[in-house]
């Protein structure tokens, strides 16, 4: 069976953050609860600035919460509830990146009903929560229209992901202006967190008819606009395209489900305090290998959506996807930048832990080969090789 579940409202437009006044007041909010990234209510940008004048021409009371950063935890979520239990608010708006919309999510369902327990949230019927509306400032996660949300668990340390249709924003509006003054560093990084989704959700074994079309124009879109807007952050219309692609991305790996690099990564990340982003990607080579005899016909599209000619023999497209990811993390620095965050023999010492994280979220009965826990190890251990070769190759540079 093939089903969507989808915003009521998605807005594109340069420029739309402007119309999110009328579409609050709309859906009968008066009293707004923000969930902001902290850096965006700080000059250069003040974004909370804009968004008061918005507010007040609309004549809606708001409330703006930051303490925040890094990824969202049970902490995160217990500290705004306490604002906005204060605020007496009557809707939930999340502004920045997957962070501050999933944050955004939790509050919406935990500022309606407190009783309400993580581990429950994907077995109730309904959820209960207050009118929720998001705006990414990222092209990345595509939390704006997805039903999942991922919150860090601080006694476990780790990454919980429940989902449910009732998280899905209920006006996700999508302004690519936004997006101009992301550095070129977590322009990839988010970038790349939405081509994983795009490839995961057309691999993932829960996909259908109608996830796919979505999963294809996402992947398109990014191997064609992402490389502009590393080389030129100001590039609009990439930038646009970028926003769309996230979005569609979103939409596909919502209700298809992501797979083991997500699984993997979510695990990765929480250990060694790895952007969500940087850290999945980081990891989508190896699991494709790990992947690829199992959906040949499936990468043999995804090289098509990333341009290579159809002309080529069916082993090289069906290699296409896996060099392509490879270049990507050459080109935009991923390898480095993982060195930034991973001692590599902290790694290795940390891949027990690292499988049981893996194996504890969602991703891993949906990829299209189910891995077992050695195959999960493996991933972790190319992973380290990779780094490790990568450390002393930069060492013997030094010297």
């Amino acid at each position: 069976m093939a089903i969507l579940d989808l915003p009521r409202n998605i807005m594109l437009e340069n420029g739309a953050i402007h119309y999110l006044g009328k579409l609050i007041r709309s859906k009968g909010g008066r009293k707004v609860f923000i969930l902001m990234d902290s850096f965006l209510a700080k000059p250069p940008l003040n974004l909370h600035e804009k968004i008061g004048v918005i507010f007040t021409k609309s004549g809606i009371e708001y409330k703006l919460f930051t303490n925040f950063s890094g990824e969202p935890s049970t902490k995160h979520v217990k500290e705004a509830l306490i604002h906005f239990n204060d605020f007496h608010g009557d809707c939930v708006l999340g502004i920045g990146g997957g962070s501050a919309i999933d944050l955004a999510k939790a509050l919406s369902v935990f500022g309606k009903s407190m009783d309400t327990e993580w581990k429950s949230i994907p077995n109730y019927q309904k959820l209960d929560r207050l009118p929720l509306f998001a705006v990414p400032t990222t092209s990345g996660t595509g939390s704006e229209v997805t039903k999942i949300m991922v919150i860090t668990d601080i006694v476990t340390n780790i990454k919980m992901n429940p989902s449910h249709p009732d998280l899905v924003p209920d006006v996700a509006i999508l302004d690519p202006e936004l997006t101009l003054t992301l550095p070129p560093n977590f322009t990839v990084y988010t970038g790349l967190d939405a081509l994983s989704h795009a490839i995961e959700g057309l691999l993932s074994n829960r996909a259908t008819i109608m996830t796919k079309l979505f999963s294809i124009e996402a992947i398109k879109l990014i191997g064609k606009s992402l490389p502009k807007v590393f080389e030129n952050g100001s590039d609009i219309d990439s930038r646009r395209e970028m926003m769309l692609a996230s979005c569609y991305a979103g939409i596909a790996f919502s209700n298809a489900s992501t797979n083991l690099a997500h699984a993997a990564g979510r695990a990765l990340g929480a250990r060694f305090n790895i952007p969500h982003g940087l850290s999945v990607a980081l990891l989508m080579p190896f699991v494709m290998e790990f992947s690829l005899d199992s959906c040949q016909e499936h990468f043999a599209e995804i090289a098509l959506a990333l341009g290579a000619s159809p002309s080529l023999s069916k082993e090289k497209l069906t290699l296409f996807p896996i060099s392509s990811l490879e270049k990507f993390n050459e080109k935009f620095g991923i390898w480095h930048d993982g060195l930034k965050y991973i001692d590599t023999k902290k790694l290795n010492a940390e891949i027990p832990t690292l499988v049981n994280d893996a194996l504890s979220g969602n991703g891993i009965a949906t990829n299209r080969r189910v891995p077992t826990e050695q195959d999960i190890r493996n991933v972790f251990h190319l992973l380290a090789e990779k780094l490790s070769n990568l450390n002393s190759q930069t060492v013997s540079e030094i010297k």
